[in-house]
């Protein structure tokens, strides 16, 4: 078994259902899947060098209208329901 180093001090994860129902809602003209724009924020991101990464999870089973299912890994006890026009940046610096 090989190993690849990665510098994430953890992640969170996106409901892509919830996400594809909102159709988009976030981002600067509010058009933007949540998981791509927290990916733009400094420190989040999809790759081995980010901070912390951000990936998109089938559904979680929550299913909230009009909002997204978000998991920080860090805390698995705290699940988000994060409505949709809500500020990246303040979900950003909860989850920082």
């Amino acid at each position: 078994m090989k190993k690849a180093r990665a510098q994430w001090r953890g992640a969170v994860l996106v409901c892509a259902k919830c996400s594809k129902k909102v159709d988009g809602g976030f981002g600067p003209k509010g058009r933007e899947r949540l998981a791509k724009a927290l990916r733009r924020e400094p420190g989040f991101g999809k790759g081995r060098k980010a901070n912390m990464g951000v990936a998109e999870v089938k559904c979680l089973g929550i299913c909230p209208k009009n909002a997204v299912v978000v998991i920080d890994t860090r805390r698995l006890d705290e699940w988000l329901v994060v409505p949709a026009g809500a500020d990246v940046a303040l979900l950003t610096e909860r989850l920082g």
